[in-house]
């Protein structure tokens, strides 16, 4: 149905309000600056109306460290735009804050605990290789 394929990616060893919290903020650093990816508003049978959705299935996956960083690594070397989310960000409070601490580090000293990315779907598998469904 889709030639795209939309994955995100969290460590393993994170507490469980923190896999959704980064798994909420890549959603978002995702779908964002993609056109069309978010459908039209829905609307109940009473006549409610709620936020539109994406059109497209977003796979939750974990990982280690070490998977992650090769995960990052590899989206980078294809060239895969992402969003990334670093330990660092757990404790600051706002954006200009995160952005600040994301900037202090580079591909190799990142301890990367979260991706999310959308590409042709034998590319995302190849990047995620390694990584598993999130149980």
């Amino acid at each position: 149905m889709f030639d795209t394929k939309i994955a995100i990616v969290v460590r393993d060893d994170l507490a469980t309000w923190q896999k959704l919290n980064v798994s909420s903020f890549l959603t978002g650093g995702l779908v964002a600056p993609t056109p069309g990816l978010i459908g039209e508003p829905y609307v109940d049978r009473a006549g409610h109306h709620y936020h539109a959705l994406p059109i497209q299935p977003l796979i939750i996956l974990t990982a280690d460290q070490a998977t992650l960083s090769a995960i990052h690594r590899r989206s980078l070397e294809r060239e895969v735009k992402s969003c990334l989310y670093v330990e660092e960000m757990f404790s600051t409070g706002y954006d200009q804050l995160n952005r600040a601490t994301f900037a202090r580090f580079a591909p190799d000293d990142a301890r990367v605990v979260g991706i999310a990315l959308r590409a042709e779907k034998k590319i995302v598998d190849k990047i995620t290789k390694g990584a598993k469904m999130h149980p």
